[in-house]
């Protein structure tokens, strides 16, 4: 079985809260937009027509996905990352083994989404070797392109 998805509780309720927008307001939208390019005529040289019903099944496959993400849900409180130890969640400053840049991630879910803030799962090979771990330590972990080294220089949320 999968593991649950992890999400902080205010990404819970935006989902939450999406997913019942799409189920009805954007049902009801979309429903209007094929109506009304149907009533334009011939359906086989509609783009109007086309466009609505490609946008209806986007909209239905995102539905699908909230409703299986929302009822397979951990919800996590990144405020441990507060002591500066890794969990789902907290924001992570990582340098890589020989390279001076400090790059920015988001351990969670790719939901979890933030500007400026790029998403590692807390499932990958560095997601893994960086839960639970504090600021200050060094990690490995085996990427695609062989062992990595990562130095964790700062833990937030």
């Amino acid at each position: 079985m999968a593991a649950p998805h992890q999400l902080t509780q205010d990404t819970f309720e935006r989902l939450k809260a999406e997913l019942e927008d799409l189920r009805t307001r954007g049902r009801i939208e979309i429903a209007r937009a094929i109506e009304a390019a149907r009533a334009l005529g011939d359906l086989s040289e509609n783009g109007d027509y086309h466009a609505a019903k490609d946008t209806q099944g986007k909209m239905e496959a995102r539905i699908r996905r909230l409703e299986a993400m929302l009822k397979d849900v951990e919800i996590v409180d990144g405020s441990a990352a507060e002591d500066g130890v890794v969990v789902a969640g907290a924001v992570v400053s990582l340098r890589y083994e020989g390279d001076d840049e400090v790059e920015k991630y988001l351990i969670g879910s790719i939901e979890e989404r933030r500007d400026g803030v790029e998403v590692i799962s807390p499932n990958s090979p560095l997601g893994q070797a960086l839960i639970g771990k504090k600021k200050g330590e060094t990690v490995s972990y085996e990427a695609p392109r062989g062992a990595q080294k990562v130095e964790i220089v700062d833990v937030g949320s």
